[in-house]
């Protein structure tokens, strides 16, 4: 698309509903920021319209390229693609300047040349009188010839000062605004550039927008958007402004609650994409007591009058249980190529070539007690470590005493055994425990410590099994030397 493109859809076709998620290069993508894209994004999908992407990239100076990379990589890690390439506000501001130029020429806009002293002593006698900061229209009817030659301005939207403007949203349900609340705002700069409030109606107009998903912190932009949109004579699109994300003591999401880019969900609490995904989409959104929803039936489900009107609260915990639950169904081998290059940074001796197919075959049972990609690593840790194998303080206090006598009870029964299977380790450890009257607790905690050098591990069976008899063998006759 050229800078001064107008790529509207044909208004005698029948309207296709477009929506855009449009978030600034200038950081991470946030929470907040994920479910926006998500939300509009499903919402395209479910109502067979088109999900657009564009990047605001005007603030060259916090806009970054390593941003719009993370922003783009995190939408695509959580699954969500654009039905056209990303549109870059940056290469239009030759378009936005037309349009300027268009309001100047119908009346609908006029040139300031109000200094910025000028301007600062309107702010404060407004803020002496207590009366609410806002542009006094001093250039609204003045002859430019009246301005020094050379001044430089800014051209500014003329708005409606009398009667009201009302939106119909589809979250916050019917808002009104006066008129005259809304001031004479800066379209173009005094260097040419557009401001962000021409930019941006610009754009969506341009491509098509038809309904505006966004934060409800926008709420307040949208009348002073819809004063352009009116003095251009474009329709009006359909608004659906979403609470705001707070944490779980009601303030504002923000770091301290949790509050990570994308990429940190998925590089450092290794989260599955569809658990986020889910969970986001839960994030204030409901469809009955439905809570593990699919990709596919999130787009079968999805509507705007799903979205409640009141805060939804971030929790962590939640969203790790939620992690928890997609682990346990997720593929073994997908599973195990995520988990890989994760057991590789935490274990020097586990090798991805010799030893991915064992960590494969242990899968399904490690992924039974995992709530995150970190937790399947370090629980996977135990079947590659050299002997003799380094024990943890927990451990250690398995092993403690008369405890570690109980390795020498099992070891003789284990050699012995012929069949290195569940059933077959199950009945023989069982019978050593009723000899010696113990629960199977007891007997299995120093077997566990013995074998894999934690107090936490999957069931003692299945770690006799993955390990194999002859280094099982060799771990517990290590620690019975040890004693």
């Amino acid at each position: 698309m050229s800078a001064s493109e107008d790529i509207n859809q044909d208004v005698s076709q029948p309207q296709q509903v477009v929506t855009r998620f449009a978030p600034s290069p200038t950081g991470f993508l946030h929470i907040g920021g994920a479910r926006t894209a998500l939300f509009n994004w499903l919402f395209a999908r479910a109502n067979g319209g088109k999900a657009l992407l564009r990047i605001e990239d005007t603030d060259k100076e916090r806009s970054t390229q390593a941003a719009i990379d993370a922003i783009i990589d995190g939408l695509d890690w959580m699954g969500l693609d654009w039905d056209e390439p990303p549109v870059f506000q940056s290469t239009r501001a030759r378009r936005h300047a037309e349009v300027a130029q268009t309001l100047l020429d119908n009346g609908n806009a006029y040139r300031c040349y109000a200094t910025a002293e000028e301007l600062e002593q309107m702010r404060a006698e407004q803020r002496a009188a207590k009366k609410p900061m806002r542009y006094d229209g001093r250039w609204r009817d003045r002859d430019p010839s009246q301005a020094p030659e050379g001044t430089p301005y800014v051209v500014r939207l003329k708005t409606k000062q009398r009667g009201s403007m009302e939106i119909m949203d589809e979250v916050q349900g019917r808002v009104s605004v006066r008129n005259e609340e809304i001031d004479d705002y800066v379209l173009l700069r005094s260097d040419g550039t557009p401001t962000y409030m021409l930019a941006v109606v610009v754009d969506d107009h341009d491509m098509g927008v038809t309904h505006l998903i966004r934060g409800d912190d926008h709420l307040n932009n949208a009348f002073r958007q819809l004063s352009l949109i009116h003095a251009m004579g474009w329709p009006e699109p359909v608004y659906a402004h979403i609470p705001l994300i707070h944490g779980n003591d009601g303030a504002k999401l923000s770091k301290r609650h949790g509050a990570l880019g994308v990429e940190a969900y998925r590089d450092e609490m290794g989260i599955l994409s569809d658990a986020l995904f889910n969970y986001l989409l839960r994030l204030g959104w409901g469809h009955g007591d439905d809570e593990i929803i699919s990709r596919n039936r999130a787009i079968e489900f999805f509507s705007l009058s799903g979205v409640g009107k009141s805060p939804s609260r971030f929790d962590p915990k939640k969203l790790l249980n939620l992690n928890g639950i997609y682990i346990r169904e997720s593929d073994d081998t997908e599973l195990t190529q995520l988990v890989s290059p994760r057991l590789a940074e935490i274990c020097d001796t586990y090798d991805a070539t010799e030893n991915m197919a064992l960590l494969e075959q242990a899968m399904p049972v490690l992924k039974m007690r995992a709530k995150n990609l970190n937790e399947l690593a370090e629980s996977a840790k135990f079947l590659f470590v050299k002997r003799p194998l380094a024990m943890d303080e927990k451990a250690l206090s398995l092993l403690e005493g008369e405890k570690r006598d109980i390795l020498h009870d099992v070891v003789e029964p284990l050699a012995g055994c012929s069949e290195w299977t569940l059933e077959k380790l199950e009945e023989i450890i069982k019978a050593v425990a009723e000899t010696k009257e113990l629960g199977l607790g007891k007997i299995a905690q120093p077997m566990r410590a013995a074998l894999t050098g934690q107090a936490n591990s999957p069931g003692i069976f299945d770690v006799l099994v993955l390990l194999g008899k002859e280094e099982a063998m060799d771990r517990i006759n290590d620690q019975i030397k040890a004693g």
